[in-house]
């Protein structure tokens, strides 16, 4: 962490901690509105001077047709792991801090060709800079789903990664909430239209007032921290899918157990596995294309030769396949022939609206 931000980390803790023992009466009323307007501004400080510094530390080049972080403390088994999903050769050692840099990998199943990236260990502190660990974070908002491998031996480290995660904004586990700040002069004021956040409307005022935004309507429809508010009005919040791989299972047969409390604990799936084995694998890699909300469907071609895998986000239309293939066949398309899991019959004759489904085969036709 640089100098500047970590000055600004220390006063903002300092302001957290004078916040906390007061309470609240009439008489404070107005010093804690002053706490929450000083801490407002410390944290744009601080989310400005991150974005200064966006060139350093890691970085994940995006490529294929999804990405996938593995993320955990050092020895978890993250490399073993890589090696083992993928075509990646990561270093393996029976020490900690044996991956220094990100390490990537392609793992391939139902034709679709998924990015996996070893990332290097995190452990407490990592959100100040401790271990690296603030560059290695940072990198981790360019993908598309979080592994985390955890040692079936120190479960606890789940929540030590979660929290260092959300200390620099990264949500995960949770739908992104529903928040609408709409800026425009012809309001005379900020205004709370809707709060179910379940914070006061005096601290979202002084949360969006200490941005900047003076003239504006706030719709807050999901629950959300005041920090987690803060990480959305400067734009720096980001919500990314989860899963856990319960590793190094071969040496504590109560590994479903463990795996079901930590579901419950934490909302996330979680795939009990050994990256040495190995075992339970199949069922990792599928949990993983899952999770990354795509389908594959398949071209039928116009004449006899084998299909070609397309793939696509779930929800995705024949206008969406049809773009994908080029910007101007939707244009020439008359219609499309599907038959599979979203089709009511084979070869079902379908528009450009058609909701398609994994599995899907889809022969376009051009108008004559």
């Amino acid at each position: 962490m640089s100098g500047e931000t970590g000055g600004l980390s220390s006063k903002l803790e300092e302001l957290h901690e004078e916040y906390s023992k007061t309470k609240y009466n009439k008489a404070t009323d107005k010093h804690l509105g002053l706490l929450r307007a000083k801490m407002a501004r410390l944290r744009r400080e601080i989310a400005q001077s991150s974005s200064r510094r966006h060139g350093e530390g890691f970085f994940i080049k995006r490529g294929g047709d999804a990405t996938v972080a593995l993320v955990g403390f050092p020895s978890a088994g993250k490399s073993s792991l890589l090696n083992v999903l993928s075509n990646a050769k990561s270093k393996t050692a029976p020490y900690a801090f044996t991956t220094v840099s990100i390490i990537p990998g392609t793992m391939i199943y139902n034709e679709a060709h998924i990015q996996i990236f070893d990332t290097p260990g995190l452990i407490g502190g990592a959100h100040a800079g401790i271990g690296g660990g603030r560059s290695v974070i940072g990198a981790l908002r360019a993908t598309d789903l979080i592994l985390f491998v955890i040692d079936i031996n120190s479960v606890w480290q789940l929540g030590t990664l979660v929290d260092e995660l959300k200390a620099l904004s990264v949500y995960v586990g949770r739908e992104k909430p529903r928040v609408t700040i709409t800026e425009s002069q012809s309001y005379p004021k900020l205004v709370v239209d809707v709060n179910k956040s379940g914070l006061s409307n005096k601290v979202v005022e002084t949360v969006c007032t200490g941005f900047g935004m003076h003239n504006a309507s706030v719709k807050l429809e999901s629950e959300l921290s005041e920090d987690e508010l803060v990480s959305i009005v400067c734009g720096r919040a980001v919500y990314i899918r989860a899963i856990v791989a319960l590793n190094k299972i071969d040496i504590d047969p109560n590994y479903a157990s463990i795996a079901r409390s930590i579901a419950s604990r934490y909302g996330l799936r979680v795939v009990p596995v050994s990256a040495t084995e190995p075992r339970n694998l199949d069922e990792l890699r599928k949990s993983i294309y899952e999770q990354l909300n795509i389908i594959t469907i398949y071209l039928e071609p116009e004449s006899t030769g084998p299909r070609e895998p397309m793939v696509l986000k779930q929800g995705s239309t024949i206008r969406d396949a049809a773009n994908k293939i080029h910007t101007e066949l939707i244009n020439d398309l008359r219609c499309a022939y599907v038959t599979g899991p979203s089709s009511k019959f084979p070869r079902q004759r379908v528009g450009a609206d058609h909701v398609l489904k994994n599995g899907d085969v889809v022969r376009f036709m051009k108008q004559r």
